[in-house]
């Protein structure tokens, strides 16, 4: 970690404000998975093209996020099976810059994310259920945390409950052009609440390039270069996988034991 900071440091950078401008409608995802020893060469290859997100002189910030699913576990299971249209709802605290979101993320079936949210005071958001809370951006529209699901999601507050901390160390970089963002995640570490199972995968980096539509990246040049090619993963999907004993998790075997192999072989 000592080694990237060290990189990250040399890099130019950007304030959390700044980065509100960078606002990428037509947004396209590409998630790349390596071991976190290619992680150096690959910052030292970008480090003249992108700034680095900094917030209170740290460029590495750390994130926890809960997740929240249906008994029958319908978020995880539609994902599981290939359903395009999904949600995932989830609340995260960006634990550096103290706030706290809760966030509803879809994918329609072109295969685009979009992601509403509002700011909650904490992860104990049951409490705030009734509590007439504020958008961030609209702080004229109020709006309580069980009508925010029930309007902008497919499931009601009433059929979900909390399934999985997720907790990561993340940097954040903004291509020159701020035509693309891209989020590095290391040192994940997954906590099931419903089955008191934890794993972790220290040495496991997931990258997710969000680019401005299908506009050049320099990243994509600096994977091929380290023979890293896309590679589809869901921290959530994952970590309910190797935490939950008993649930379907067939589509995910072969990613995760192509996990397992990489990190064997770094």
């Amino acid at each position: 970690m000592a080694q990237i900071a060290d990189i990250i440091a040399s890099f130019s950078p950007i304030s959390l404000s700044e980065m509100e401008g960078v606002k990428l409608m037509n947004r396209i995802d590409t998630k790349y998975a390596v071991p976190i020893a290619v992680l150096p060469s690959i910052l030292e290859m970008a480090k003249e093209d992108y700034y680095a997100q900094e917030i209170d002189g740290k460029r590495i910030a750390t994130y926890d996020t809960m997740y929240y699913d249906t008994e029958d576990m319908d978020m995880y299971l539609r994902h599981h099976d290939r359903q395009l249209v999904r949600q995932k709802i989830r609340v995260r605290q960006y634990v550096d810059s103290n706030l706290t979101f809760l966030e509803i993320k879809r994918k329609n079936n072109k295969g685009r994310t979009s992601k509403k949210r509002i700011v909650v005071p904490g992860f104990d958001i049951c409490a705030e259920t009734k509590s007439v809370l504020k958008h961030k951006r609209r702080p004229d529209e109020e709006v309580t945390v069980a009508g925010f699901i029930d309007t902008k999601s497919r499931y009601t507050w009433d059929s979900i409950s909390p399934h999985l901390w997720t907790k990561f160390h993340r940097i954040t970089l903004v291509n020159k052009a701020k035509t693309e963002r891209l989020t590095i995640d290391m040192d994940l570490v997954w906590d099931n609440v419903v089955s008191g199972e934890v794993m972790s995968f220290s040495d496991l980096v997931i990258i997710e390039l969000k680019r401005d539509g299908n506009v050049p990246s320099r990243m994509t040049d600096i994977m091929l270069a380290h023979r890293v090619h896309p590679f589809k993963i869901s921290k959530y999907c994952i970590g309910t996988a190797l935490t939950t004993p008993g649930l379907k998790r067939n589509r995910f075997k072969k990613k995760i034991r192509l996990i397992e192999k990489m990190l064997l072989e770094s």
